[in-house]
């Protein structure tokens, strides 16, 4: 890629990071008591934004210089806080914040890579475990701290495209005829995603843990 059009791509970015700064700024001066609405699309306006311009770096790092994007994802999905790991029969991957609306759901690339780099290189460093007949729980933890209109509906969330991600490390199939989904909402510290797989016997240990936790 030639030194012109570079610059081109990094001008348009810095336009999108612009205009990111402008949502942030209405963001800052919304009354979000009075105007709730207003301040949960001013919110969702520049999260959508930020991710777009991490994509469009993310391209421009992995066509204009050496670094490769296996390399990169990996690093990534650590500055993101995505975690993975088996421990009593249970695994389980962490996903910082929460899933974004269905019909908001336009930058899959920016969690998804990161989440398939997660977990390849988990499994390069550890046996992973494979499930035949289990339970798929997702988690939803939101923060305590913020007002509880924002829990949503669980068919109001792209949990399947994380889901089929994960699947295919460590299932035979997500089938409803071999998988069996649980889904809960807690309050915690911060907003977090959680999904756990288990076989199916180890799931009344579980959620008899996670109730008294």
């Amino acid at each position: 890629m030639n030194r012109s059009m570079i610059s081109q791509r990094i001008s348009s970015i810095l336009d999108d990071i612009q205009r990111l700064t402008n949502a942030l700024y209405a963001m800052n001066t919304t009354d979000i008591q009075r105007y709730p609405d207003n301040y949960e699309v001013l919110s969702t306006d520049a999260a959508l934004r930020a991710e777009k311009v991490t994509c469009r770096l993310r391209h421009l790092i992995y066509s204009s210089t050496a670094v490769k994007k296996a390399d990169y994802l990996a690093s990534a999905a650590t500055a993101q806080g995505i975690k993975v790991r088996y421990e009593d029969g249970v695994f389980e991957v962490t996903l910082p914040g929460m899933l974004p609306k269905r019909k908001q759901w336009q930058s899959a690339e920016y969690l998804l890579d990161s989440l398939e780099a997660a977990l390849s290189q988990y499994a390069r460093g550890h046996p992973l475990p494979h499930f035949e007949h289990c339970v798929i729980a997702f988690s939803l933890i939101y923060n305590r701290d913020l007002p509880e209109r924002r829990i949503r509906d669980y068919d109001n969330l792209e949990l399947k495209q994380v889901q089929d991600l994960i699947a295919a490390f460590v299932l035979t199939d997500d089938t409803g005829a071999l998988c069996d989904a649980y889904h809960t909402t807690t309050l915690g510290n911060t907003d977090q995603t959680c999904v756990s797989i288990m076989d199916r016997e180890r799931f009344p240990v579980w959620l008899t843990a996670q109730k008294t936790e």
